[in-house]
């Protein structure tokens, strides 16, 4: 395993995180492919045999079910000095107007919440799950801060948002005298790459780690174009994101495929060894259901591509419609 800083912090994390959205309860949420915790829990151990120090869960997932599971897991196969949790927070857990969202009385409601369920003292890193327009920045961030300092969280961190608004987030936290966000968790794989416009060069230069959501485009760089899954099919987020497969999408896949057998490799060792290979990219969140994807996902890491092959997979991307904030 490989082991970074997460962004300008003194944070050390594996290269691949694991997420946790597919451990939870199928009737829970908007997860209905997810696994119950008698067939999660041997990914955690898999994960902690490979060297995977590094996990992502939300409050939101599965309704909470996925952080129960996450605390129960990493306290059997881990010591939880040495793994590094994360948890988000900002969609709602009840239909209470003050549940949701990134007010001071949601955050801080939430993050004992969800230490509850994890059943720890604090998480490595708290994330806010998507920016709130109902809330002023300023209340969002003083909160997060006080949760710092609080000992509930050791860092914080952000998730897809506009490029101007995380920039604005930071400048504020400068100004202030905030903690400050050292990662964002964003949506980027060979089939949306419009995080290179503005936010991946706006972290490189503001040493923010990026920890990728969706690595594989919910599945549809590990298989040929119109290839379907249980997961494709019921995943309403998944579908929203990539709506149809256009020509350049296709063609995308199609490089993938010819690479892959051209190096004897599975199509995910060689999407994600293109995101493991951008600049400012720390770890992508690798989702995984069957323990071959896992293993796939760790093995990545050793997989360099050439110049000629990253040119090739790049070349058919056709600018796409922002998604996922």
């Amino acid at each position: 395993m490989q082991y970074t800083r997460l962004g300008q912090s003194g944070l050390k994390v594996s290269r691949i995180c694991l997420g946790t959205m597919a451990y939870g309860d199928p009737t829970k949420g908007n997860h209905p492919w997810a696994m119950r915790e008698g067939e999660g829990r041997p990914f955690f151990r898999q994960a902690i045999e490979a060297g995977i120090n590094f996990f992502d869960t939300a409050n939101a997932y599965s309704e909470g079910v996925s952080e129960e599971i996450t605390g129960r897991a990493l306290r059997e196969f881990a010591r939880r000095d040495e793994v590094v949790v994360t948890t988000k927070v900002f969609y709602g857990m009840r239909k209470d107007p003050n549940a949701q969202g990134l007010s001071r009385k949601a955050i801080f409601a939430e993050i004992d919440a969800s230490l509850s369920r994890l059943n720890m003292d604090y998480v490595d890193l708290y994330q806010i799950h998507r920016w709130d327009p109902e809330t002023p920045i300023e209340e969002t961030l003083e909160a997060l801060h006080d949760v710092v300092k609080a000992g509930k969280a050791r860092y914080i961190g952000a998730s897809s948002m506009w490029a101007w608004q995380f920039m604005k987030a930071l400048a504020l936290q400068e100004r202030h005298g905030w903690v400050r966000f050292v990662s964002m968790q964003n949506h980027l794989n060979l089939l949306y790459r419009e995080e290179e416009r503005e936010m991946l060069p706006l972290c490189i230069d503001q040493g923010i780690g990026v920890i990728p959501w969706s690595p594989l485009a919910r599945g549809r760089l590990a298989r040929p174009a119109g290839e379907s899954t249980n997961r494709i099919e019921t995943d309403r987020f998944g579908q929203f994101l990539y709506r149809k497969t256009a020509d350049a999408d296709a063609a995308v896949l199609d490089v993938v495929g010819a690479i892959a057998t051209e190096r004897g490799l599975v199509r995910a060792r060689v999407a994600l060894a293109w995101l493991l290979a951008k600049p400012g990219v720390t770890a992508p969140i690798v989702g995984a259901t069957r323990p071959e994807q896992l293993a796939d996902a760790v093995a990545a890491l050793e997989v360099v591509l050439t110049p000629e092959e990253t040119a090739r997979l790049e070349a058919p991307y056709a600018p796409h419609a922002v998604a996922g904030f």
